[in-house]
């Protein structure tokens, strides 16, 4: 599988505008971010902003065959994408509610005072880590392992990114509590203004971040693992560039073919239809590509994007809805057309209460 190159992502104030993979409202590749927001909204999760690596190289700590391994919390990828398995106790709606009964943050060991990166305990770390094989998860991908050079470069990525209450892919040597380590990191990680539990989910709705949904594609990139994940009590990184996954799925799909809950709109301040659907791909060109979404037969209107390449994915579409919004009971049947190669999928919505 041909490496992509190694652009990065931010997204900042709970807003994700992308160029030269930065994610943030109005936050250029590398700039710095805004203030975190703690308001909560939209399934109780509360604003925030993010940013993904940039380096050319993807070269990083090395990594131990130990600690490539998951962790507790992580979650085996589904059979087929997003789909129901037929197991008792083990529907999506069970494996949603399972990676998501404890989204606890854990505790920060570190202090701004001393510059202190400390660590964030174990639980934390799991529950981050169980979010990224969730997602994973559902659109038939395998699960990632942690590499323990990796979160400790995330973790001085964090504790920078919190000393200076902003964020950068490129932070200035002349920044508070600056390191090399730290700032290796941060050129090759999606970081937000939120602890890292919090930050899955904001990666995965990737407000404001029109031109590339960046942060998404990273955490469901076939070349995903391991990575690495460091969080403070208010920022977080995830180091996820120059991995050594090689899933070769040809597309993948969010929200994915089969069975998904309707929660997953909702697990951040915009909704997943704002931010838009996407389909990606390594193998198929995606210029040109337009998609059609129909209900019952019925033809739903959207807007179709095709966006920045090489950001987790070599290609990739996002599609948002024109004047309908998703809802629980429904199946869509998706259609990509005018790409290098057809894709077709149906997405049942389902409740979870």
């Amino acid at each position: 599988m041909t490496r992509l190159p190694t652009w990065g992502l931010v997204v900042a104030l709970g807003s994700v505008a992308c160029t030269e993979g930065a994610i943030g409202s109005g936050v250029e590749a590398g700039a710095t971010g805004g203030e975190p927001q703690t308001s909560a909204s939209g399934g109780g999760a509360s604003s925030g902003s993010v940013a993904g690596g940039s380096s050319a190289d993807g070269a990083g700590p090395s990594t131990s065959s130990a600690s490539a391994t998951a962790t507790t919390g992580s979650m085996a990828s589904a059979a087929s994408s997003g789909a129901a398995s037929s197991g008792g106790g083990n529907t999506v709606c069970d494996q949603w509610k399972a990676a998501r009964a404890d989204l606890s943050e854990g505790t920060w060991s570190g202090s701004l005072a001393g510059c202190n990166a400390g660590d964030v305990s174990k639980k934390g770390r799991d529950n981050a880590l169980s979010l990224v094989n969730l997602y994973r998860a559902m659109v038939g991908l395998p699960a990632v392992g942690l590499d323990a050079g990796y979160n400790d470069a995330a973790q001085a990525c964090s504790l920078m990114m919190h000393a200076n209450n902003q964020l950068s892919h490129f932070p200035p040597k002349n920044w508070k509590c600056y390191s090399d380590l730290g700032a290796g990191a941060a050129g090759k990680s999606n970081i937000a203004t939120t602890p890292g539990v919090q930050a899955v989910d904001l990666y995965m709705i990737d407000p404001g971040n029109e031109t590339t949904i960046g942060h998404r594609r990273w955490i469901l990139s076939n070349s995903l693992g391991p990575i690495g994940l460091g969080s403070t009590s208010g920022f977080s990184c995830m180091w996820v560039i120059g991995g050594g996954g090689d899933a070769q799925k040809e597309f993948v799909a969010w929200p994915p073919p089969g069975q998904v809950p309707i929660e997953a709109w909702n697990v951040a301040f915009v909704s997943l239809d704002s931010t838009g659907w996407t389909v990606q791909s390594d193998s198929i060109t995606m210029s040109g590509a337009k998609v059609t979404v129909s209900d019952g037969g019925v033809d739903k209107p959207v807007e179709t994007v095709e966006l920045l390449p090489n950001y987790g994915s070599a290609a990739a579409v996002r599609f948002n809805p024109k004047g309908w919004k998703t809802q629980a009971g429904h199946t869509y049947d998706v259609k990509v057309t005018g790409a290098s190669k057809p894709i077709g999928y149906q997405v049942e919505v389902v409740g979870c209460p």
